[in-house]
């Protein structure tokens, strides 16, 4: 089959193109590289079957590159729940508007199957623990979840109204390798730079689920391969949590270090982090998928990947060396 995925030189993207082209597909990669890491692709540029296009979605069209595309996987999206509050309009621009604008181009080029990564977070702080596909939901409390909701809105209205197989991803929170943002690399950041005393948002209590990226990515894959409803709807995360202490001190005990933690107070670690984010994930167990880490085993490989390439860890713009054609050089 013929791939095109968004978000290309991600986490998650590139992880998920490495494994179509071990399967034999074919893969047209997009992205920015706004936050994208071009040495994500290195093993995918190997290879004859990927093509790689640098584009900003927000302006440039998707139409123009989906010839014979059979399926488009629109992961790229603004990953920063954290500061949602500073920069209002940017989930929205990146990740509501986007969506609208790869939809189109979908429609206009006739493909029939859209694959979306949204997230747990848009059941917002959900009464329901854990928490189905289909509880009701309260009131959005991150700009973050409300711009995925939105766009899982448009993915939903586009498939009933031009006949498109839609598959909506609801992720807990990713671990493993090119893991780039989140609690475990900001913790293996500072214990990296000072290991005497660790700064922890909130009072460590927050509970949350997390999944390695490798059994992430074997749900997908299943779903794609066995799902033919309208708009087929997962959770994709594991039957266990762990709260914040937990994880710190899994990451102390790898690292072999004992930090005074200081704590910036609350049941939440900034504006719109939800205490709790436990998923039930039972409809996509239903289809034999199980992961096969568990979440401390996750966190252990993710912080072994920043230890090995601590290049992910460096605050210097990212700025992208791979020559690809943008919109305006074609």
């Amino acid at each position: 089959m013929n791939y095109l995925v968004t978000g290309a030189a991600g986490f998650i993207g590139s992880n998920l193109i490495d494994r179509l082209l071990d399967g034999g597909h074919s893969v047209l990669g997009v992205d920015n590289f706004s936050t994208g890491r071009e040495e994500f692709l290195r093993s995918a540029l190997s290879s004859g079957r990927f093509r790689l296009r640098r584009l900003d979605l927000l302006y440039d069209s998707l139409l123009p590159f989906m010839d014979d595309i059979d399926i488009v996987v629109h992961f790229a999206a603004n990953a920063d729940v954290r500061f949602g509050p500073d920069h209002p309009t940017k989930d929205l621009e990146q990740n509501t508007i986007v969506t609208a604008r790869v939809l189109e181009a979908v429609r206009q080029a006739g493909v029939k199957r859209v694959a979306f990564a949204s997230t747990g977070s848009v059941y917002g702080e959900s009464p329901v623990v854990p928490t189905p596909e289909d509880a009701p939901f309260p009131v959005q409390t991150s700009l973050y979840g409300a711009s995925k909701l939105a766009a899982e809105g448009m993915i939903c209205a586009y498939a009933e109204a031009f006949d498109i197989t839609a598959f909506i991803f609801r992720f807990v929170s990713i671990l493993g390798e090119r893991y780039t943002h989140g609690h475990v690399f900001d913790f293996y950041q500072q214990l990296s730079e000072h290991n005497d005393v660790v700064h922890v948002l909130g009072d460590g209590s927050q509970r949350k689920s997390y999944l390695y990226v490798q059994d992430c990515v074997d749900a997908i894959l299943l779903v794609l391969q066995c799902t033919d409803s309208k708009v087929n709807i997962f959770n994709l995360g594991t039957d266990e949590y762990c709260d914040v202490n937990q994880s710190l001190s899994w990451i102390c005990e790898y690292l072999n270090v004992k930090p005074r933690r200081v704590y910036s107070g609350g049941n939440r670690g900034w504006i719109g982090d939800s205490p709790v984010i436990f998923l039930d994930c039972s409809s996509i167990r239903s289809l034999g998928w199980r992961p096969l880490l568990s979440i401390r085993e996750g966190i252990i490989r993710t912080v072994k990947f920043l230890d090995a390439n601590r290049w992910v860890c460096s605050r210097a713009t990212n700025e992208p060396s791979i020559k690809t054609r943008s919109a305006s050089q074609r």
